[in-house]
């Protein structure tokens, strides 16, 4: 063989091995998926179904970045499956998504709470910063382990407000027999002082609380508040923000459904869920404001902080309601203690830059 044909062999077999090698990579990004989410609230419920940051525009996120290649198909509450069925529904292999709150699943892990907020815990800053660069992200995927899903936050509402109540707070004993809708630990903690806790979905808020099926009902803040209509319902409206100060929405996926996806795929999912909780909390502080003038000045309805002594027995349940929990499960205890050692050193920063920055704020 001369020099040239030696050279044409080489270069030929060379292209040859390159080839096969390259391939399945080639292949492998060409490939396309097709997933069902599912979703806790109801039909075009702003921030939870539909408008800047929510599920149906973290889909479109997806699909655009990813070039048609991840197409994720909606369905709001009642439309696939009951609203608090999503879980189970993506443990099972029936879907590969969903979109709720972790707090709702705290029948399945104590531990789930935490990643959705806690009770006189961290703010949104505070929240993220454990998740992405503390062990938050790395905890709440341990905890989801032994039912082999994956999880990311999608959304966050800052902070929320208190409630509504039929009838105003004026002492700890205006608790005691209350029925109210609250979710997650907060139900725990009002337990505690004599309240009939109950979840509902976002849709059966407004009948009971108008119908006297409860006494107060907690959903998120002004805007979304006036839209479910409460206002029509309950006029005493509370704040502190103390049992969800920066409440996460979460992405739920199927382990199986998250394995099968190439690299660059994982990375667009969860950069364009960093962009929706990002632009949801900014969409919330953007239209808060004016609702809550619109409500007070227009629609009668009375805004007030709670009494401080009932806020502080709402704080001393609320560690209470921890420390019992934490000392039952190993699991509970390890996010427990990543969670208050995290806060402690924001706390101490936030009380350096956030503290008097408010406090000038409010002295004008």
């Amino acid at each position: 063989m001369d020099r040239r044909d030696f050279l044409k062999a080489g270069v030929a077999g060379s292209a040859a091995v390159t080839g096969s090698l390259a391939a399945p990579a080639v292949v492998r990004a060409q490939e396309t998926f097709t997933w069902r989410m599912t979703n806790a609230y109801p039909p075009n419920s702003p921030f939870y179904v539909v408008g800047p940051g929510s599920p149906t525009d973290l889909i479109s996120k997806i699909e655009t970045m990813s070039g048609g290649r991840l197409k994720i198909q909606h369905f709001a509450a009642g439309e696939l499956i009951p609203a608090f069925e999503g879980f189970d529904a993506v443990v099972s292999g029936t879907i590969e998504a969903n979109a709720a709150n972790s707090y709702f699943w705290s029948g399945k892990s104590f531990a789930a709470q935490y990643f959705t907020t806690m009770p006189f815990g961290m703010s949104f800053l505070g929240h993220m910063a454990w998740l992405y660069h503390g062990d938050g992200l790395k905890l709440w995927h341990e905890v989801y382990e032994p039912f082999n899903v994956v999880a990311f936050p999608i959304n966050n509402t800052g902070v929320q407000m208190t409630g509504w109540f039929r009838e105003p707070v004026e002492s700890v004993e205006d608790f005691k027999g209350l029925r109210m809708r609250i979710p997650g630990l907060a139900s725990q903690v009002y337990g505690a002082l004599g309240v009939d806790s109950r979840v509902l979905p976002g849709g059966e808020i407004f009948p009971a609380l108008e119908r006297g099926v409860i006494d107060a009902a907690e959903f998120v803040g002004p805007y979304q508040d006036r839209r479910l209509g409460l206002h029509n319902a309950a006029k005493y409206y509370y704040t502190t923000g103390w049992h969800e100060p920066a409440t996460t929405g979460e992405l739920l996926i199927a382990k199986s459904a998250w394995e099968a996806l190439p690299a660059d795929l994982k990375a667009i999912v969860q950069t364009a869920c960093m962009a929706a909780t990002l632009e949801s909390v900014t969409w919330s502080e953007a239209v808060n404001g004016d609702a809550l003038v619109d409500l007070v000045e227009n629609h009668g309805v009375k805004a007030s902080v709670l009494p401080k002594p009932v806020v502080d027995r709402l704080r001393e349940a609320t560690f209470d309601v921890l420390e019992t929990e934490a000392a039952k499960d190993p699991m509970v205890k390890k996010v427990h203690e990543s969670y208050m050692a995290f806060k402690a050193k924001h706390d101490r920063w936030a009380a350096v830059s956030e503290g008097p920055w408010h406090a000038m704020i409010l002295r004008g």
